[in-house]
């Protein structure tokens, strides 16, 4: 279904150029001929097609010069050798062809495998593009974007060799123009443009296929990754002898005035996640609903125009991690609340909506702070953060998270149908959760999450990282219940808990 994680344990994503690095060290430390490589590259991509039971009866392989067009040829060598009818077309220059793809395409040669030049005239069942692999990093242009179009309007079944022709392996990006693959077989490693949108809408269903690449050549290098469904098993595990003080205490400063539903559903969102006492921070006008919608809560309330000074450094003495913002509102005593938590506080704060909203004015507190922060902005409110257009932010979202982390040291959770946490060295690539998600009160259920994790004595990046996720699980789960267009972030939240279960059952399906 939309938004299905992968079962997989926590996996590493490389850019182009730590894959080249991979590559590198596999072929001159360990040995492992590039051509032996390309031979078991191509094995994989028939295999692949051949389990995906295809009518091969018409087979188009598009080579470039490039490598990947050396694992173009040899697929169709093994294709040929198959009896399966193939035509190869070789769009490069002759003088561009890497050493491996001249010697796979003289192969093919004296096998009786011309490449044709009026390709063009006849129809397929299935086109294998081996035009540019992951190292492109130019637009797409002239002779070789109307190609990839004419790729695009054939009534066949696509196959990309490693990545899509036009996806940059780095951000997900389209370069001009991109082959649009029902199915892509990469080796090794997935890579993060296979992650990332919109290159992962290009890229059909990605099937990882290891061949020898070993990354035993960047060390500690790669720095991003993905979690699955084994990683829940990092949720700290409850104690047979504890009590509600063992497993964290979690304070909310949230709601305002008609604003009484984020409260509610950050401090559920917490109680779900397993935290051990949830403190509601919040103005008088809110007092009934979070009592009758939430008894569990303790709960603070303050009047809206008066400085709850006392009471709230009674909250802050109290409170083991904090979560400032969802449904606050905007104005000076947001500003001042924030203000005195980011001058008193040293343990963990998640700062979100409304907090963010105010911090964008003071951005130079967060140097100054000593308390360990997470930030979880959306598009628009890091817009406010950085003073970035969405264009900007957008054609490269690592990049704009963590440079906004590694200048504030501060983690940062920057949401979108991908969303990226990062310190700034880090990345974490989210794959779970669907589109209906994207719904009211949603980033509050994700607030609450990671401060209940934080409470519970996780580091602040794992928190972030897998709060992210199991928030996405949960929606899958709320999706399959109630559909994408009937779930409400009320959904999520109750969700929490049955996907937590995963952690005690010890790793079984959920």
């Amino acid at each position: 279904m939309p938004g299905e994680a992968e079962r997989i344990a926590m996996e590493f994503l490389v850019t182009a150029a730590q894959m080249k690095q991979c590559d590198e060290y596999t072929i001159r430390s360990i040995g492992i001929p590039s051509m032996v490589l390309m031979e078991r590259a191509a094995l994989a991509v028939v295999e692949e097609m051949q389990k995906e039971r295809l009518d091969l009866s018409s087979v188009l392989v598009v080579c470039g010069a490039g490598n990947n067009g050396g694992d173009g040829f040899a697929v169709a060598r093994l294709l040929d050798e198959q009896g399966i009818r193939v035509t190869v077309a070789f769009e490069g220059k002759e003088s561009s062809l890497t050493e491996e793809t001249f010697r796979q395409k003289n192969i093919c040669m004296k096998c009786g495998i011309k490449p044709c030049s009026n390709y063009r005239e006849r129809e397929y069942t299935v086109i294998v593009d081996a035009l540019f692999g992951v190292g492109l990093s130019r637009l797409v242009e002239g002779h070789y974007a109307e190609l990839l179009d004419w790729i695009n309007r054939q009534n066949a079944v696509r196959i990309a060799v490693d990545i899509p022709s036009g996806v940059s392996a780095d951000s997900g990006k389209i370069l001009g123009t991109a082959v649009k693959a029902d199915l892509t077989v990469t080796f090794a490693y997935r890579k993060q443009g296979h992650i990332l949108y919109p290159g992962t809408e290009y890229c059909g269903r990605v099937v990882r296929r290891d061949i020898g690449i070993t990354a035993d050549g960047l060390r500690h290098a790669v720095t991003a990754f993905t979690y699955g469904e084994d990683d829940l098993t990092r949720v700290a595990q409850r104690k047979p002898y504890s009590n509600k003080g063992t497993y964290g205490k979690v304070l909310l400063i949230a709601g305002s005035r008609c604003m009484s539903g984020a409260a509610y559903l950050s401090a559920l969102a917490a109680y779900r996640s397993g935290s051990g006492l949830v403190h509601v921070f919040t103005q008088e006008c809110n007092r009934t609903i979070i009592q009758s919608c939430l008894p569990e809560a303790i709960l603070t309330t303050w009047e809206e125009d008066k400085f709850p000074d006392e009471k709230l450094v009674s909250a802050l003495n109290w409170a083991d991690v904090i979560g400032i913002g969802p449904g606050l509102g905007r104005g000076v005593m947001t500003e001042h609340i924030l203000e005195y938590v980011l001058e008193h506080w040293q343990k963990p704060l998640v700062i979100d909506a409304d907090g963010l909203n105010e911090l964008s004015n003071c951005r130079e507190k967060l140097l100054a702070t000593k308390a360990k922060v997470i930030v979880t902005p959306h598009i628009g409110e890091m817009m406010r953060l950085t003073g970035m257009q969405k264009e900007e932010i957008l054609d490269d979202i690592c990049r704009a998270a963590s440079d906004f982390a590694e200048k504030f040291h501060v983690i940062c959770v920057l949401k979108d149908a991908r969303t990226v946490v990062t310190d700034g060295t880090r990345i974490y690539l989210n794959t779970s959760g669907n589109n209906g998600m994207a719904a009211g009160g949603s980033g509050d259920v994700l607030t609450g999450l990671i401060t209940g994790l934080l409470a519970q004595g996780m580091q602040k990046f794992e928190a972030a990282a897998l709060g992210v996720y199991v928030h996405g699980l949960a929606g899958d789960m709320a999706c399959q219940r109630k559909g994408c267009y009937g779930m409400m972030a009320g959904d999520i939240a109750e969700q929490i808990g049955e996907v937590l279960k995963k952690a005690e059952d010890g790793g079984r399906e959920l």
